[in-house]
């Protein structure tokens, strides 16, 4: 079976996973190294932050995190394709939320159709038309 492949913000993990009934079920050594959070006893904790998962029944069995809880718990966009075995985990919500607060677009860098990078900062205060096209 091929692997399972978990996207955080871009950057791929395989993991070992469970999938049933539609749930995509993550050990939780797979969330620390993929995720960089730990489940401790008082909730999943990175650095100095812990959030609790008491009040969340379900999010954890067996030492396996129900992946779509976590997103939830974590505040984060999930994209989740069974038949791909991958997962994306977007940003938490609340860069969106500040974005979208202030109307300014995240930078990033695209090559044109020669190869040459361009960045969205090189148009600040101008109008951008951004054409997008995807083969699937």
């Amino acid at each position: 079976m091929p692997p399972f492949v978990l996207l955080d913000v871009g950057r791929p993990t395989e993991v070992d996973v469970t999938i049933d009934q539609g749930d995509v079920w993550i050990d939780s050594a797979s969330v620390d190294s993929a995720l960089g959070w730990e489940l401790k006893p008082e909730g999943f904790c990175k650095d100095d932050v812990c959030i609790p998962v008491a009040s969340n029944p379900g999010i954890v069995n067996n030492g396996e995190i129900r992946l779509a809880a976590l997103a939830d718990l974590l505040r984060r966009p999930l994209a989740l394709s069974l038949e791909e075995r991958a997962a994306y985990l977007g940003p938490p919500r609340a860069l969106y939320d500040q974005t979208v607060e202030t109307l300014d677009a995240p930078d990033f860098t695209f090559p044109d159709l020669d190869g040459h990078p361009h960045s969205l900062s090189e148009h600040r205060g101008s109008k951008v038309l951004l054409a997008v096209w995807a083969s699937w």
